[in-house]
């Protein structure tokens, strides 16, 4: 399987202030900026030229729903001492709530139709469309800006490449509560309720020498 011609990714930091985009293939641009109407905009714009796009969120996008009531603000495999439920990981998650469900509407409304939207690799490669993903950012691999932690969020996708799944960062074998598929489900891209415990790929963002942070 090949990746679609063209794949645009942006990540916002935090769902904060700051997004990036680049476009990978066949060109290698960058665009930065802190308008969260550009970044909306910019992404229906080019899934209206059929290009395939990775958007990327750094803030927890889905939640383990463990049978152990002792474990429900226990921390996602492989997340260690960045716990999902407490300190940067609760604030990202909670204003992402909001922004997430925001994001997904505007670019809805704009696109001339609705293209397939996917929380896994390989049916993003087979139709291309809207693939989301979540950015884990860390103490060890944090920029000293938004801007920074943006893009070293998309060269950490990048290293991902081919497949992104190989290097998946959180993997919850149980049941999960999918605030991600909540989202599409509020913005319209959708009516299925299965979204509502689909899991995504995390990528954890890693110290990434030689660019600008």
């Amino acid at each position: 399987m090949r990746l679609p011609a063209q794949v645009t990714m942006y990540p916002l930091h935090r769902c904060e202030s700051a997004f990036l985009h680049s476009l990978i293939a066949p060109y290698c641009r960058w665009y930065a900026g802190c308008e969260i109407q550009v970044f909306a905009d910019a992404i229906a714009a080019d899934i209206n030229a059929g290009h395939g796009v990775a958007l990327g969120f750094e803030c927890p996008l889905f939640i383990p729903v463990p049978d152990n009531p002792d474990n429900l603000t226990s921390s996602r495999p492989g997340e260690g001492n960045r716990p999902w439920c407490a300190g940067a990981g609760a604030g990202s998650l909670a204003t992402g709530l909001t922004e997430t469900v925001w994001i997904l509407d505007r670019v809805r409304r704009q696109l001339s139709a609705l293209c397939a939207v996917h929380t896994q690799w390989k049916p993003f490669q087979l139709s291309g469309g809207l693939f989301i993903w979540e950015a884990f950012v860390t103490a060890e691999a944090k920029a000293d800006t938004h801007y920074g932690d943006a893009e070293l969020a998309v060269w950490s996708f990048r290293e991902s490449l081919p497949d992104p799944e190989k290097q998946n960062a959180v993997v919850c074998t149980g049941p999960v509560r999918s605030l991600i598929g909540a989202a599409l489900l509020q913005a319209g891209w959708g009516s299925d309720l299965a979204w509502l415990g689909e899991p995504c790929v995390v990528v954890r963002v890693r110290p990434i020498t030689g660019i600008h942070t």
